[in-house]
């Protein structure tokens, strides 16, 4: 199985986060959607990433490729709990992926993604409304974070995917601050410390390090 896309990616993370919670051998294929290889295009055609090849199987989009994940393999499951923590736990996943991601993107490729990967200036002008936008995204994560998980049950995919935004953030010095996100940052380095996150973090480490020397 074959995961396309690069590791920055927060949505590229949430499925390798998933798989190695389920146990599931993921192979991460790097890609480039300027210049796909011909597997991704077939898994992507509209060249989003990540995109998964199984066999015959292809689909692409995290949401969808967690989902099959889920339903090959069920235990743990990724959307556990009463039907209001099933709720949750997608609603903190699309908050994560259309929210998180919005504001915090506009930083990360203009400080980080355009100068440091692809050689060219980034617009500042647009990381600093990023950064406004950030402010009332991450009030609202601190004030729904408590000593669990973001569902309120189990651990879920909820708490992947939040979670994967702000490991990319962290590029840009945006991994939540104790002083002024506590519960954030406790409930952060509680995600942080599961094997199946420690494995990609250390994949990540590697294949970003040599990207930027």
């Amino acid at each position: 199985m074959k995961v396309y896309g690069f590791p920055i990616s927060p949505f590229v993370r949430k499925v390798h986060v998933v798989a190695a919670e389920k146990g599931i051998p993921v192979e991460l294929a790097m890609s480039n959607p300027a210049a796909p290889a011909e597997e991704f295009l077939a898994a992507s055609p509209f060249r989003k990433i990540p995109a998964l090849v199984d066999g015959d199987f292809t689909c692409a989009d995290s949401t969808a490729i967690v989902t099959y994940l889920d339903a090959l393999q069920p235990d743990p499951p990724m959307v556990p709990g009463t039907p209001q923590q099933k709720a949750r736990a997608i609603w903190f996943e699309e908050f994560a992926d259309t929210i998180l991601v919005a504001a915090g993107g506009k930083v990360l490729f203009n400080r980080f993604v355009a100068p440091k990967l692809m050689g060219k200036p980034g617009d500042e002008a647009a990381a600093e409304q990023g950064l406004k936008e950030l402010e009332p995204v991450l009030a609202y994560l601190e004030s729904q974070c408590g000593d669990g998980w973001l569902a309120g049950g189990d651990f879920s995919v909820g708490d992947v995917a939040v979670a994967a935004v702000l490991r990319s953030l962290g590029y840009v010095g945006l991994e939540p601050d104790p002083a002024t996100h506590p519960r954030t940052a406790a409930w952060y380095a509680r995600v942080t410390a599961r094997p199946s996150w420690q494995h990609f973090a250390a994949i990540e480490d590697k294949i970003v390090g040599r990207a930027l020397a």
